[in-house]
């Protein structure tokens, strides 16, 4: 894979325990790694939800080949979080990893 096309820097988080302000346990999203990656937008809608506005945007998030990813997960892009809806592994060359992911309607 090509390192010119891996140009935004990102960060997989992943569900977990976490201690709140006050020291309890809650849950949350804790880092799981932060690698350099290809993020590509496919399409966008806008809609409206209990008389609000909303966006959300489909995207391709291409990191280089490993095989500790899955769905429960998220990425972390600036302010931008993305819900990891299929991991798409290249099983032929074992070159990288797509992320079909969704923004704009997420987990938070």
């Amino acid at each position: 894979m090509r390192s010119g096309k891996l140009k935004h820097r990102i960060t997989i988080q992943t569900p977990g325990q976490i201690r709140d302000p006050a020291g309890q346990p809650s849950t949350g999203w804790t880092d799981f790694d932060t690698v350099w990656a290809d993020i590509r937008y496919l399409n966008g809608r806008q809609f409206l939800t209990s008389n609000a506005e909303a966006n959300s945007a489909t995207a391709s998030i291409r990191v280089r080949w490993r095989t500790d990813l899955s769905a429960s997960m998220r990425v972390l892009y600036g302010a931008k979080v993305f819900d990891i809806v299929a991991v798409l592994p290249d099983e032929e060359g074992q070159d990288h990893v797509d992320l079909a992911c969704v923004t704009g309607v997420n987990n938070g």
